[in-house]
Order: structure tokens, then C-alpha cells, then sequence
């Protein structure tokens, strides 16, 4: 470093504690210079100041000006370890460490890689980093901060360690990179600060570290420096998931906003009860709203200020890796929703970070959101897009999380989303497209699966943009699975009709297998579905309760039985009648309900069959898992079809369901099967009602040898009005041998496909043209 020259000494500490100096270490610490050392620290306020050096000599500084004390050591040559002895009104003298001889604790190689916007894992160099350096005089332990900020003038880290005042901590910018750092020694986990930035219009704002791992409980705003400690127990599920492809084997996600799921409850009590919860009801995946950092409650985390942190409004991040790990101990993936796409406006977060737009476009054609009055990321800017590109891999990395949920997917591919004729720009080529979104998104992708081998993107998008889930190197956006919004809202829609006049929607439920294959789907009965007046899921069926509830029960059925993997809300398993509220918690109570506590009985057991019967989700996205058996009952509101584990259909697991939407009862009901011999009624909805219809589960049934549905066999059912049934041959156990083949210890459920490439494989989503979302759109 080159120390100020000393007829620029007098400015240089004017512009120091005016906030306005750009490389204080010019000035600070310590300086070989002709005839000895010096020393020079800044300690406002304080009434004497000594330097105590390495070698046992100490020397009293002199106060120069304004807070800054200096002396000079004759005669040494080199550099040396010192620590000051402070004293300020008491007239004790406190032992402090000097902030300012230390050398930056960025390297040229990662400064490289944050200018070239490649830096994968962004947080390991900016943010607050606890550091140790061993010196003459001991191991000094404290705390880097570093923060990115091109166009600032000048940045000063203030917090609870320097009474929040600017002045104490000035930080140096190094070269060109846009970058500010400073370590202060003596500060530790727990501590809370903000970044003091005079920004490129002049105006100081106190600003939390876009970096933080950790903040302060909303709706204060400081950024807490957090020091990971949590010892990771999950080493089988890691390596199963390493091994696993989640988008060939079965995916049932229970999604949950934490703060409602039952309030109150922290992330360490979570571990106890939500764990419990879903591994009693059998999801292999729970998907979390986002946990990210947020100040507005009702917003349930989409309008993300701390996207490296997670909430603390249920304690600290180790506490959220203790969630984490014992779902993970108990069988369960972690998916999380996250917000690439937008981000809030408050003054103290993102927005205008350096006095200008620097994470938001300049332009508000491009970087205002109309609809969530956010800001939209500069998409294009290689360091805000490392900043996203890294964030998605902190989550997976850091967190050990199995998925990424990525929101508004729809927002960011087109330029006019949500906006008139004059309200936004087109593309380089006068196309609506967004091109750096879609590169994000892209990068994004194919980094994730490259790094984090199992796990998952998945993509809310809600248009008929072509090859969401196709690979990047075959031109698509790389996700590896899509929300279905459009058999969603058809399915809905359906759900609503009288049973008497479903004959009139039947297209509704069938036009989803036009489009069923050409992405890599989810089914999505999501938080967005039971609220805002949108009503409850067994509150969008018409009838009585109990009609209601058999209609909830068949849906539920027919979800778990459809192409595609499933998500449902909570409180839909057991069918809350009210509409979900962010501020209170489930309406626990109604599990006391008999026709409530069977529809939660339901959906245990459509777990437990899913993940036993692999034709229910080994070929989702493949047209030769699944047959229709007979589509066009319009007049009976019933459908029927059959799922294959096997493409050839010669061997494997095969299950056929039969959904009856309609209210009267079908006594005697054939249906095709592909196979002959016996057949087992592996559910039977109605059996799940309230006031005790018998149930047909465990009835074994006889092929008979006469083609119907297409099919070369048949065999007859009842079928009650408003049930679904599933029917599976009967596999004989196989007889007993003399000596026993040895046991294999069996992987958990999410390990039990092949291992995933880098990408989502092409095959298992044909790069056709996503079909329109829903029926009505092509009408």
C-alpha cells in the first residue's frame, strides 16, 4: 500500500471523516517511511492513544487531527505486529486491535472471477466472514466485511461494536472491482451492522449487506454476522441424492408456509413436529414458501430483502440447518421456493444500492414491477446475475436443499408482461422475449445440476413458452420439472360444476393428456389456490359437506393417479374448509371431524400407494406410462385409464383408475385391463366416507378374457358416485427357497431412479411445443 504523502495528510483526514476517502489503508496503519516506522490510528473521541509492539517497546501517539493519532518509530526498517492501548473520558486504557494493518482478505483470483461475474460461490468472499490470523502477538480473530458497491464514493461499516458511528470504520476499495472491504479485528458472531454508503448522488444511506447470512428479527433491519456451527447428520440422504434422478422417481410435496403451519413454532420445534407431521402423512417432499429474509410478513416471503439469509423470525441459520437435516434423517426432501425475479423497494435493502440502480435496470420500463410495486433485477449485469446464479447455489450447497422453486417464471421471459402498449422495450431483435432473463435462467440451471448432482429446478410458469424443462444444451431453459397451471385451473374449473352438469365440462379433465408429455410436470393445488377469495379446495365443490368432501376425496385420488407429480397445500389434506390465513394457524381442530380426519386417512394412503406402485410416476413425462381406458364418458362423468412402469407394457407395475365425478353410482362397471388373472381394488374412495360405505379395498377381481376399453381383458366393479378406485394385478409372493438370497439394505424412495446427468435429460422431456395451458385459451 502507498502510505499519503504528509502535505496530503490534512485533506486526506478531512475527507476520512467526512466519509468521503476511498483507500483509508493509504492513510491508517502502519507505513515504513525515511527514518523509521508509522503509526497512525484512528480513534475518535478518545483522550490518549499508545502503540505497543511486538517486541515489548511501546510509544505514545499524537492526536494530528480530528480523531486521527500518529507517532513514528526512528530507525526500523520493517513492518511489525502492535496492538493500541486506548483510553477515552475514563482514563482506563483498553487493548485493541488495529483494523488497518491488515491486508485485504480477497485474492486477486476472486476479485477476477466477482469483476468476470463467474464467482459460484459469491459468499465465501463477500458479506461478514469470521477470520483468524495467526501473528507474533497471538491469534487475532475477527470479522471480514466486504461488500460490492461500484459507484459509491465512500463506504464506512457501522454497528453495535462502534456505536453506529461512520467515522470508527472506513472501508477501502479495492482496484477496480467495485468492491469494499475492511476486517475488524475483535468482532464475532452475534454482532449487527449496516454498510454506510455515500452513494454516487452524494446522499449517505445506511444500507444492510446484501450478503448478510444472517439479520436481525423484522421489522428491524440490521445485518447479523453469523458463524456457521451446525454438524450435518444427514450423510446417508446426501449420498442417496447424489446418485438420484427426482425426475423419474416419486415426487409427492406437502408445500408449507412456516409461520401458519402451526404458529409459534421455531425452526428447532418445527424439526420436532413438522417432521413428524409429514412423515406420518408419507410426502417424500415438503416445499417451503421462501424462507429468505423479508420485512413484510403478509408478502410470505416473495418479496425477498436477504437473499442469503434465512428468516429469522424462527431463529438463526444453524436453526433452519437443524430443520433441514432432520428431514432429511427422516426421509423427507427439502424444495424452497425462490424469488430471482424481483425484489422490494425499501431504501435500506437492494434498491439504489450505491445511489443509483445498480441490482434493479435503470430503465423502469424494464426494471419496475406494476403489478408487486418491485423492482426487477438488471438481468444483463454479469455481477447481479452472479449474484443470483451464486445465491441458487448457496441454498443447494450450504443448506444441503434438494430443489429450488422458482417463482413467476413467466414475469421474466417476456418484456410486456403485465404491461401496456409504450410501457416496456423490446429486445436486440424488437422481440418480446426477456434474453438476459432467459440466460439467467439458462445459467442457473445447468450450473445447479452441474455442481449439486440430485436435485431439483422447478419451474411456476404459466404460458405455452416451448422447452421449459428441456436441456440447455438443446436451446431450453433447463428446468428439470414444471408446474402444470393449466391442468390446474382446468381441473378447478371442473371441480366446481354441479355433478350434473359436468357432463358439459368433460373436455376440461381430458384435454391435459393433449400436453401431458411434452414437459416434465408437476400438479399443483398450491397456497395461491386457497386464498383471496378463491375459496377452500373442498369449498370449490358444490353439495353438502358430505358431497363435498367424497368430491375432495376423489379429486385427491384421480391427482395422485394423473401423469405428473403432486404438490398440495396444507390444510388441504384434510380438507380445512376456510381459506388459508397467513396470520393464523391451521384449523387443527377439524381433525376431531370424522369426514376430516378420513380425507387426512386418504392422503396417507395415496402416499403409501404412490411410492409402493412405480407405474404411478416411473414413466410421468413419457406417453408410454399411461392409457387411456376410456375418456369420452361425458354422460357418466366418469374417466378411466391405466399407468405402465414399464414402456414395452410387457412387465413392470401397472395400476388402473377409475373416477367417477358424477353422483350416482355405477353397480356394475366394466373395465378394460391389460392383463389377465386376478386383480386387486387397491382403493376405494368411498370407503373413506364418514357415515361408513363399505369399502371394495382388498376385493380381488377375475379377468375375464374379453377385450373391452382397447384392452384384451375386462373385470366389473362397483363404483360409487363421487369415488375413485385403483385396481393392480395380484403378484403373488414368491415361493419360499432353501437359503434366503442375501438382504440388500433398500435406498430411500428418492434414490430409487437412475442417476441424473448434468442436465434434465432430453428424453425424458421430447423437445415438442408445450401445448396452451389451458382448453379455453385455443377455443
Amino acid at each position: 500500500m502507498t502510505p499519503t504523502p504528509a502535505h496530503e495528510v490534512g485533506g486526506a483526514i478531512s475527507a476520512l471523516i467526512q466519509g468521503r476517502h476511498q483507500q483509508p489503508h493509504d492513510l491508517l496503519g502502519q507505513h515504513l517511511e525515511d527514518g523509521g516506522l508509522r503509526i497512525r490510528a484512528l480513534r475518535p473521541m478518545a483522550s490518549s492513544v499508545r502503540v505497543r509492539f511486538e517486541d515489548g517497546e511501546e510509544l505514545a501517539l499524537e492526536h494530528e487531527a480530528e480523531g486521527v493519532w500518529t507517532a513514528v518509530r526512528e530507525g526500523t526498517t520493517r513492518t511489525m505486529d502492535y496492538r493500541l492501548l486506548v483510553a477515552w473520558a475514563d482514563g482506563v486504557e483498553h487493548l485493541q486491535d488495529d483494523p488497518y494493518r491488515f491486508a485485504p482478505t480477497l485474492g486477486e483470483i476472486d476479485l477476477h472471477l466477482v469483476g468476470e461475474g463467474r464467482h459460484e460461490q459469491l459468499w465465501t468472499v463477500l458479506g461478514a466472514r469470521v477470520h483468524e490470523y495467526a501473528g507474533p502477538l497471538g491469534t487475532v480473530r475477527g470479522t471480514s466485511f466486504a461488500v460490492w458497491a461500484p459507484r459509491a464514493k465512500a463506504v464506512r461499516v457501522v454497528g453495535d461494536f462502534n456505536g453506529w458511528d461512520g467515522r470508527v470504520h472506513p472501508m477501502r476499495l479495492i482496484g477496480t472491482s467495485g468492491v469494499w472491504e475492511l476486517f475488524i479485528p475483535e468482532i464475532g458472531a452475534g454482532s449487527i451492522y449496516k454498510y454506510e454508503i455515500r452513494g454516487a448522488d452524494d446522499i449517505v444511506r445506511a444500507k444492510a449487506d446484501p450478503m448478510a447470512r444472517r439479520t436481525e428479527v423484522p421489522p428491524l433491519t440490521g445485518s447479523v454476522v453469523d458463524e456457521a456451527e451446525h454438524e450435518w447428520a444427514d450423510t446417508s440422504w446426501m449420498t442417496a441424492r447424489s446418485q438420484a434422478n427426482p425426475h423419474s422417481g416419486p415426487m409427492s410435496v406437502y408445500e408449507v408456509h412456516l409461520g401458519s403451519w402451526r404458529q409459534g413454532l421455531s425452526y428447532r420445534e418445527l424439526a420436532e413436529h413438522l417432521v413428524n407431521y409429514v412423515v406420518d402423512l408419507g410426502f417424500t417432499h415438503v416445499e417451503l414458501l421462501p424462507v429468505m429474509e423479508h420485512p413484510y410478513g403478509p408478502s410470505w416471503g416473495y418479496q425477498v430483502t436477504g437473499y442469503y439469509a434465512p428468516t429469522s423470525r424462527f431463529g438463526t441459520p444453524d436453526d433452519f440447518k437443524f430443520l433441514v437435516d432432520t428431514l432429511h434423517q427422516a426421509g423427507i426432501g427439502v424444495i424452497l421456493d425462490w424469488v430471482p425475479g424481483h425484489f422490494p423497494r425499501d431504501e435500506w435493502a437492494l434498491a439504489r444500492f450505491d445511489g443509483l440502480p445498480l441490482y434493479e435496470h435503470p430503465d423502469p420500463r424494464r426494471g419496475d414491477q406494476p403489478d408487486w410495486g418491485t423492482h426487477i433485477f438488471d438481468f444483463g449485469r454479469l455481477e447481479v446475475r452472479n449474484f443470483l446464479v451464486a445465491n441458487a447455489l448457496y441454498w443447494l450447497e450450504e443448506f444441503h436443499i434438494d430443489g429450488l422453486r422458482v417463482d413467476a417464471v413467466a414475469s421474466m421471459l417476456y418484456l410486456d408482461y403485465s404491461r401496456n402498449d409504450g410501457e416496456w422495450l423490446p429486445n436486440v431483435h424488437g422481440g418480446r422475449e426477456h434474453l438476459e432473463a432467459i440466460g439467467l435462467l439458462q445459467e442457473t440451471n445447468a450450473t445447479a445440476y452441474k455442481r449439486v448432482p440430485g436435485i431439483v429446478t422447478i419451474a411456476e410458469e404459466s404460458t405455452s413458452w416451448p422447452g421449459v424443462t428441456k436441456a440447455t444444451s438443446g436451446g431450453g431453459l433447463g428446468f428439470g420439472l414444471k408446474w402444470n397451471m393449466g391442468w390446474m385451473n382446468d381441473s378447478l374449473r371442473y371441480l366446481g360444476q354441479k355433478p350434473i352438469d359436468r357432463q358439459h365440462h368433460h373436455g376440461l379433465l381430458t384435454f391435459a393428456l393433449m400436453y401431458a408429455f411434452s414437459e416434465n410436470y408437476v400438479l399443483p393445488i398450491s397456497h395461491d389456490e386457497v386464498v383471496h377469495g378463491k375459496g377452500s379446495l373442498v369449498n370449490k365443490a358444490p353439495g353438502n359437506r358430505t358431497e363435498q368432501l367424497a368430491t375432495v376425496r376423489a379429486f385427491l385420488a384421480y391427482m395422485w393417479a394423473h401423469p405428473g407429480k403432486q404438490l398440495l397445500f396444507m390444510g388441504c389434506e384434510f380438507a380445512q374448509p376456510s381459506e388459508w390465513g397467513d396470520g393464523r394457524s391451521l384449523d387443527w381442530w377439524l381433525l376431531d371431524q370424522p369426514g376430516h380426519y378420513r380425507v387426512h386417512n386418504l392422503v396417507k394412503e395415496l402416499n403409501r400407494l404412490y411410492q409402493a406402485h412405480p407405474a404411478l410416476w416411473a414413466l410421468d413425462s413419457q406417453p408410454a406410462g399411461f392409457e387411456w381406458l376410456d375418456a369420452d364418458d361425458n354422460e357418466g362423468n366418469t374417466y378411466s385409464f391405466v399407468r405402465f412402469e414399464d414402456a414395452s407394457r410387457q412387465g413392470g407395475d401397472v395400476v388402473a383408475a377409475v373416477v367417477n365425478f358424477g353422483g350416482d353410482s355405477k353397480e356394475w362397471l366394466r373395465v378394460g385391463v391389460p392383463r389377465g388373472g386376478r386383480w386387486q381394488v387397491l382403493l376405494d374412495t368411498s370407503g373413506y366416507d364418514q357415515h361408513g360405505t363399505p369399502s371394495q379395498a382388498g376385493l380381488e377381481l377375475d379377468a375375464v378374457e374379453e377385450p373391452w376399453n382397447n384392452q384384451p381383458f375386462h373385470v366389473t366393479v362397483r363404483l360409487a358416485g363421487l369415488t375413485s378406485l385403483y385396481l393392480a394385478p395380484v403378484v403373488d409372493a414368491p415361493a419360499p427357497t432353501v437359503e434366503a438370497a442375501p438382504t440388500v439394505e433398500a435406498a430411500p424412495a428418492v434414490a430409487a431412479a437412475p442417476a441424473v446427468a448434468a442436465e434434465p435429460a432430453d428424453a425424458a422431456a421430447p423437445a415438442v411445443e408445450a401445448a396452451p395451458v389451458t382448453k379455453e385459451e385455443v377455443s
